[in-house]
This record gives C-alpha cells, structure tokens and sequence, in this order.
C-alpha cells in the first residue's frame, strides 16, 4: 500500500495535545463522501479475504490474530465500526466482546481478569468496544480508584499488552477523536428519533459534562500506552464515513502486513480428487 494510514494517524509523541488533532480531519481519504465509501467497500471485501486466510493459518496450527481496541466518548461510533466495518468480515472469524459496568463477580478479580478471558483465539478477528482502558479513564475522572492504583493500571496494561503481542496477537488500538459539538448533534438526534431514544441515557449528559478530564485522561492514556508492538491510532470521527474507512484501512494494512497464508494440505490432493471421481453414485 503506498500511503499508510497507520503512519498518518499513529498517536504523536507524548505529551499529547487532542485539541490540536482535528475531529473533522479526512487524514489520507481516497476522495469525498462517496468516493470514500464506495473504497471502504472494495477494501472491506479484500479484508475479508485476507481474514479468512488468517482463520485458514490458525486450522493449520497458527497462532496469530488480531485485536482491534475501540475507545472513545458516547457517540463516537464504536458500536457503527463494528456494524459497518467488523461486518464485512465472516463472522465465524470474528468475536466482539462489549465491555460494560463489572460485574460483582468480576469485581472479586483483577481488573484485567475479564479481559483476559475475552482474547480471541488463534485465526480470530477480535474487537473490544470499550476494553481495559476504562479502568484508567472513568476510574480516574470519576475517582473511583486512588492515583496510586491508577498508576499502577497503566504499567499493567502496558505488560499485558507485550505479553498479547508476544503470544500473537497483533493490537490495533483506536481512539475515536470526536468533537463535543458533533457529540451534541448525536444526542440530541437519538432523543428527537423514537427509533433511538433507547439508546441515550441521563448519565451521558452527566459524561459529558466532565469531558475536560476525560480529554485529559485520554491524553494520559495516549501518553502512557502506546508502545512501538501496541501505538494508538487517532481516528477523526466527527464524520462517519471517513471513521469507517479510516478504521477498516487500518484493519487492512494491518492484515495485509501479517500475509497470513493457507495451509498446504497433509494429504495428497490427486489422490483425494481420485477417489471422489471414482466413487460409486450417491443414491438418495
């Protein structure tokens, strides 16, 4: 691929300033509107080829897979990547794990224990909408752990991270860049359309009232977390055709980079072919 998007969008070195990245941004974007979408589905058909290859390797004894971790404000559009982009893809070679409030059994263990148990397996496609993270970012807006044990999240993310790429697993961490106007048009169209009021809560109003320390906790995170095996990529989301795009290139140069590779059979393909010619005729 001759532009990497990856490369465009990877985080800038610490410290990070978000107010200095444009929400609106159509970093690298093959054209406008249409354009784009009309590429996000011809890419999105090559990314499902290229998954189901990398399902293929796994059957033949591969471990590797791919992790991609979606973060960022209510309205952001996690849930319309995985609609949009993660449903181009077989879905026998996908697991989409959505994070929410712990439970009390999940409580009793390590924060990291839920997270753990929902990596995906060899050959996988795996997505977290929401993931770790929330344990360093609503912990710390909402002060629902101490500074030291926050402190001490960050350098656990960052080991648990090596050792998922160290088994693996290849992370595509994604922080959807969304400004608070956008945010504002996103919630007011859920609560005038019946059809999507389900999906607003009161308490995202109260989120949103707080969304000078979550910039600032994603900044910190950004900081703190995006390693050369694991970097975050900041994704414009004010517009949502180029956010999908944005995030299925990043999936496809990613997978591309990986050529996962067919498995050559262990039996003997003409000797195989052979016998089903030769075969008696199936009756009913």
């Amino acid at each position: 691929m001759v532009d990497s998007l990856r490369s465009a969008l990877r985080a800038p070195a610490a410290p990070v300033a978000l107010a200095d990245l444009d929400p609106r941004a159509t970093t690298l974007a093959p054209g406008d509107k249409d354009r784009t979408k009309d590429v996000a589905a011809a890419e999105g058909r090559r990314l499902a080829e290229l998954q189901e290859r990398l399902y293929a390797e796994a059957a033949g004894g591969g471990r590797r897979r791919v992790l991609l971790v979606l973060q960022g404000m209510d309205t952001s559009g996690k849930g319309g990547v995985v609609r949009h982009v993660v449903g181009a893809v077989q879905p026998q070679g996908v697991s989409v794990t959505a994070f929410g409030q712990p439970t009390p059994e999940e409580l009793r263990h390590g924060f990291l224990w839920r997270v753990r148990r929902a990596v995906p397996g060899p050959g996988k496609l795996g997505v977290f909408d929401r993931s770790h993270y929330e344990d360093v970012l609503v912990g710390r807006v909402r002060e629902l752990a101490t500074p030291a044990v926050i402190e001490r999240r960050y350098r656990d993310i960052v080991r648990f991270e090596q050792q998922l790429t160290d088994d693996g697993v290849t992370l595509v961490k994604v922080f959807l860049h969304l400004s608070p106007w956008e945010q504002k048009q996103r919630l007011l169209a859920r609560l005038d359309d019946s059809a999507k009021r389900w999906k607003f809560h009161p308490s995202d109003l109260d989120d949103r009232a707080l969304w000078p320390a979550y910039q600032r906790a994603y900044e910190t995170v950004l900081d703190r977390t995006s390693t050369d095996t694991a970097p975050w990529y900041v994704v414009p989301a004010d517009r949502k055709w180029y956010r999908n795009w944005a995030v299925g290139r990043l999936l496809l140069e990613t997978v591309d980079e990986l050529d996962p590779r067919l498995p050559e059979p262990a039996w003997d393909v003409a000797e195989q072919r052979d016998r089903l010619i030769e075969e008696h005729p199936v009756t009913g």
